[in-house]
């Protein structure tokens, strides 16, 4: 029995010894590596790398942070201006457009500024602004797509160039030794780790800003095409 019990508190401060080396190691694991691997990779590539990652995610932060702001409920916003049409009040109308945000609201205010000219200046006018603000929305995506691509272009040059000091290396020494070997070509590697890693995070991003541009742009439609309903249905062409 003592025998028992003594093999039990063995396996039990085996397992919380494992348990402390393996919370230690994930702790280690996190940004802790990110930070060791990106040193031994070398400061040259690696910091041009690290500056595509911090343009690039400022330029998709500024996208998101716009076109949330950019997202109005147009629902909404198409009921009060029916309202204002209703009572017959058009410049009532064209100030609550002109009061909300974003390129919706841009594009319906062009409309109601045009409707005494008739429908077909309307469509022509909200088509025409309608162009201005996909092309606002737009902004800064050829940049974050500059960025994807640059990104792992940079770590594959940092790791031929790395391959060729391993080579040099090898030829300086005159033995093909396994460490020399494979000491250079893992910080030539490291390289195109991180580029790869950086281009990843910038294509979900990217792809995240255009589905929200996409989203717009349809509201946006959606939204002209209803005003010209309700300005129809009003009378607002007479």
């Amino acid at each position: 029995m003592r025998k028992l019990l003594v093999l039990f508190f063995v396996s039990i401060s085996t397992i919380t010894a494992f348990a402390q080396e393996a919370a230690a190691a994930a702790e280690k694991s996190g940004f802790q590596v990110l930070k060791e691997k990106f040193i031994e990779g070398g400061w040259e590539f690696m910091s041009l790398v690290l500056i595509c990652l911090i343009l690039g995610l400022a330029f998709c932060i500024e996208r998101i942070i716009t076109l949330n702001i950019a997202t109005a409920n147009t629902d909404k916003l198409l009921e009060r201006i029916d309202e204002n049409l209703k009572s017959g009040d058009l410049s009532g109308a064209m100030e609550v457009a002109k009061s909300t945000q974003g390129p919706t609201a841009s594009v319906l205010y062009e409309g109601l500024r045009n409707a005494k000219n008739g429908p077909a200046a309307v469509e022509k006018a909200i088509v025409s602004y309608g162009s201005v603000q996909m092309g606002l929305l737009e902004k800064g995506l050829v940049w974050i797509a500059l960025f994807i691509a640059i990104a792992p272009m940079l770590g594959f040059m940092g790791t031929v160039i790395g391959m060729i000091g391993a080579f040099d290396e090898i030829e300086r020494v005159g033995d093909i030794s396994p460490s020399i070997v494979a000491g250079g070509i893992k910080v030539a590697l490291l390289t195109t780790v991180f580029g790869l890693i950086v281009a990843i995070i910038l294509q979900i991003l990217y792809n995240y800003i255009v589905s929200k541009i996409d989203g717009i742009v349809n509201r946006m439609e959606d939204a002209s095409i209803s005003l010209v309903d309700i300005m129809a249905s009003n009378n607002i062409f007479k």
